[in-house]
């Protein structure tokens, strides 16, 4: 059974950072891209970043270059993206994903259950 649980999410102050955490089981991570999309109140679910299953290849959305990393631990079946100079545009429930392949497509098979981050002061 394929389950995604992200977990880091919060309350921060504008600037500052959070890194968010995807625990993976049910299916051989080094064999697969993972995303990190978010979902703001009223807007539409947005791909933010994603790692290729080597890590070779990452993707970052125009709005969020620079300030966020994503990584991946295979050996802890675990990716995370750390966010820096948090804005409170970035306010969003953010899903980890399982992409079909090892390449990044953004066209998830799998969605964890999300976790908020409220970006505010």
């Amino acid at each position: 059974q394929v389950q995604l649980v992200e977990s880091g999410g919060g309350l921060v102050q504008p600037g500052g950072s959070l890194r968010l955490s995807c625990a993976t089981s049910g299916f051989t991570l080094d064999r697969y891209a993972i995303d990190w999309f978010r979902q703001a109140p009223g807007k539409e679910r947005e791909g933010v970043s994603c790692i290729s299953s080597s890590a070779d290849t990452t993707y970052y959305a125009d709005s969020v270059k620079g300030r966020f990393i994503i990584s991946r631990d295979n050996a802890k079946n675990t990716v995370y993206l750390q966010m820096d100079s948090l804005k409170p545009e970035d306010t969003a429930v953010y899903y980890c994903s399982l992409d079909p392949g090892s390449q990044c497509v953004l066209t998830p098979l799998y969605w964890g259950q999300g976790t908020q981050v409220t970006v505010s002061s």
